[in-house]
């Protein structure tokens, strides 16, 4: 049997068994990781609420293939690595300072939200209209299916997430100008650009897709009047700037097309949840919730119906799933605070409130379906409150 690990600070790190304080189960004697079963608490002994079978709702990025180049790296989470997210996939990505992420587009819808650095983007809508911007820690941007763009990291290098608004998307299809060169015949671009053949004698001969290049310099001075303007709706927004709802639990900010009138496809929300403090019971009625933890550990449990609930755990750098209408909340297990994003493809942002709802209906009913008294039923709010301590 394997040695304790051990903490950072030396120290040995108790082994758990799958023993439930009921007496439920019995002890694993491997071979086994401990270091897993430590980081999954209520999986490796689940709580008695948890029963019947759902899917797997739950991947790391640790756990993916990362694709190294000059310039930076990039990892996903999309439907193969995790089955159940049909809805929308996740890129996480760095920009070394100066990096270019090159000039391409998808069929999806892009988002986005800057984690640490900044980085210039650049982007043309189909009627010309151009656009460049900044991107600084905790600002989004969105750039519709079909449009062409580019990210390039600035002075000190940047790393962000990507989301998607297809379960099925991956990083590695997209279209980039440089595949697309290298894939048409010299004289067909000559005709197209009225250049003779030998201006593209030295074309990448594959798709670059990210590369190193020099830090760029102003913003001011690499803008690009175009004859047509700016584009009408912008691509970037400022969601830490953003006013949060604030509980004594937490905070929310909710960013959909509401407040950012371009992002038609993805709705999301930056949610703060202070330790011992939990993000309500509630499901959202209009889409599956694809989540990206940010900061500190917590635990959700997801109730699909039928006698099925399954707990889940999640730390910094883990993705979550909660299919369309499944009910939910996340506690804060740690000594800091919980930071995540909660994401739909959807322009708008929905959620139902178990307590709101409850409160709202009547008071009988309510006692006579649940056989609770009167302490409950006055607790009950009608203001919806996101985050609860």
């Amino acid at each position: 049997m394997r040695d304790n690990p051990e903490n950072p600070d030396g120290n040995k790190l108790p082994i758990p068994q799958p023993i439930r304080s009921d007496g439920a189960g019995g002890p694993d004697w491997g071979p086994r990781d401990v270091l897993r079963d430590l980081e999954n608490p209520d999986m490796f002994v689940p709580p008695v609420t948890d029963s019947g079978l759902l899917p797997n709702l739950k991947f790391s990025f640790s756990d993916t293939h990362m694709k190294l180049d000059q310039g930076g790296w990039s990892r996903e989470i999309t439907e193969r690595e995790l089955p159940a997210a049909k809805a929308l996939a996740g890129v996480n990505m760095y920009l070394t300072p100066g990096g270019v992420r090159e000039l391409h587009w998808h069929q999806q819808a892009e988002w986005a939200y800057m984690i640490r650095g900044s980085a210039r983007v650049t982007a043309v809508d189909q009627n010309g209209c151009n656009f460049i911007a900044d991107i600084d820690p905790g600002d989004l941007w969105y750039f519709p299916a079909g449009l062409p763009h580019s990210i390039q990291g600035l002075a000190e290098g940047c790393e962000f997430l990507l989301v998607f608004d297809d379960g099925s998307f991956s990083e590695m299809n997209t279209l980039s100008i440089s595949d697309w060169f290298a894939h048409t015949p010299k004289d067909v671009l000559s005709a197209n650009f009225g250049v003779p053949e030998d201006a593209f004698a030295h074309l990448p001969d594959e798709q670059v897709y990210m590369f190193q290049a020099p830090v760029p310099g102003s913003l001011e001075s690499q803008r690009i009047d175009s004859p047509y303007g700016t584009v009408p709706l912008s691509f970037k927004h400022r969601l830490l700037a953003q006013t949060p709802l604030v509980t004594p639990g937490g905070s929310v900010r909710v960013v959909d097309s509401s407040n950012f009138p371009i992002s038609k496809t993805i709705a999301a929300a930056l949610v703060e949840i202070k330790p011992g403090c939990m993000r309500e019971m509630h499901w959202h009625p209009n889409q599956d919730e694809w989540q990206y933890y940010l900061t500190g550990q917590g635990r959700m449990t997801v109730f699909a119906g039928n006698g099925a609930a399954r707990t889940f755990n999640y730390r910094a750098g883990d993705v979550g799933y909660v299919p369309f209408a499944y009910g939910h909340y996340i506690q804060n297990t740690g000594t800091e605070t919980l930071w995540f994003l909660e994401m739909f493809r959807s322009d708008r942002f929905e959620d139902v409130s178990l307590n709101q709802w409850m409160a709202l209906t009547p008071r009988e009913l309510v006692s006579e379906n649940l056989h609770v008294g009167p302490e409950l039923l006055h607790a009950l709010r009608k203001e919806k409150w996101p985050v609860v301590r």
